[in-house]
């Protein structure tokens, strides 16, 4: 038992190490100790104090006990009674935390993802794409577009955990009651997909954009305001549907893969760094490996890559907008645009057949491992220090009266 760790333990009218007057009022009753005290957590009332004999048999001398019942507290649901905006501000800090320290890798995929890489963009590994960008075009080139990635992040990853949290809670006691569901892990990851890509998509495609190779927007105001002008505001929603395609799948995996290894590496749900950082990045290694090939088509919708245009078949000739050709944009071809997830596929596979789809899954593999490690275990810290604030203002009551 960790000293600061919430430990549970289901006790029952045939433990023989509880007296018989806790034993008759708490049979079945699930039993918390903080610090050496023993809290009823059906009750909120303490039952009595752990002996420091920590042998095979343990004594508990009987103390309060209230009748009321409220429902049960834990970590790992965060307590009962805290505000939706809690949930929202420890997501929006792990989000903005995994996205800002994690981007530099994330430029380095998009460039890899390119279906025809120009010759000053063509890296052998994600290594040698960092070098590569740094000596030929500055030590801030890697971090380009940083800032609405980060505006971005905040307000999405808020809703993102919010809405897990509150729709797991809800179908696992519908679906299981009194233990974790895997589908309800993953449809909660599904539907919390939803709410997040609907805010995160613009400043994706923004972000990409601005991380191509040779990428003409001099700030993510002139980016914005060029897409808005040549493509309209479909621009920024044109590869959602596709992203909804790649990260519902995704964070299914996601979701019931780290569900999954918490209950092997962490099966008592307490604060465990080392768990949550292990879980979260083999979890994101795994979603990630195998919804590649959708995300090098979300590439090619965001950022309209100029020569896989001139391969996608244009349907009819539109006059030339005058503007110059830039791998980030679709003015190179007059206005014409790739959109839906068939076509993208068609493209990819017309420029470099199956293994296309793949391109950049080293990048993505390295890039998810760090972020999902860095995300789960920001949020799994913000949970705890929360519980254990109110487990000690609860303490702190009982002490008083």
């Amino acid at each position: 038992m960790e000293v600061d760790g919430f430990v549970s333990r289901r006790l029952t009218v045939d433990t023989p190490s509880v007296d018989g007057g806790v034993t008759g009022a708490s049979a079945g009753a699930d039993i918390r100790w903080l610090g050496g005290r023993i809290l009823d957590a059906t009750s909120g009332g303490f039952v009595g104090t752990r002996s420091p004999r920590m042998g095979a048999e343990q004594d508990f001398s009987s103390g309060l006990f209230q009748a009321a019942l409220e429902p049960e507290i834990d970590y790992e649901g965060l307590p009962q009674g805290v505000a939706t905006s809690t949930h929202m501000l420890a997501g929006a800090v792990a989000g903005i935390m995994e996205h800002c320290l994690m981007y530099p890798i994330d430029c380095v995929k998009t460039r890899m993802q390119s279906l025809q890489p120009q010759p000053g963009a063509r890296y052998r590994n994600v290594m040698d794409a960092l070098r590569q960008i740094v000596r030929t075009e500055g030590v801030w080139r890697p971090v380009r577009g940083l800032n609405v990635m980060a505006v971005g992040a905040g307000p999405a990853h808020a809703l993102y955990f919010a809405c897990y949290e509150k729709i797991k809670f809800s179908l696992s006691n519908a679906v299981h009651p009194g233990a974790n569901s895997h589908f309800a892990n993953g449809l909660a990851g599904c539907m919390a997909t939803v709410l997040h890509d609907a805010v995160m998509n613009p400043a994706e495609v923004v972000k990409q954009r601005m991380q191509m190779y040779n990428s003409p927007y001099r700030g993510v105001l002139h980016c914005i305001s060029s897409a808005w002008q040549r493509e309209g505001p479909a621009a920024f929603y044109r590869s959602y549907t596709t992203q909804l395609t790649m990260n519902v799948p995704f964070q299914a995996l996601h979701f019931m893969t780290y569900e999954y290894l918490q209950e092997l590496l962490n099966p008592h749900r307490q604060y465990n760094p080392s768990s949550h950082m292990v879980s979260g990045a083999l979890a994101g290694a795994i979603a990630a490996a195998a919804t590649t090939p959708l995300d090098v088509c979300k590439t090619l919708l965001n950022t309209q890559e100029a020569l896989a245009l001139h391969v996608a078949p244009a349907p009819a000739p539109a006059p030339a907008s005058g503007a110059a050709a830039s791998a980030g944009g679709a003015s190179a071809t007059g206005g014409r645009q790739i959109s839906g997830l068939g076509e993208a596929f068609r493209t990819v596979y017309r420029m470099g057949g199956m293994p296309a789809f793949f391109k950049g899954v080293q990048a993505r593999v390295i890039y998810q491992m760090p972020s999902t490690a860095i995300s789960w275990s920001v949020y799994e810290f913000f949970k705890y220090v929360i519980t254990k604030r109110q487990y000690e203002r609860r303490l702190q009551r009982e002490g008083e009266k």
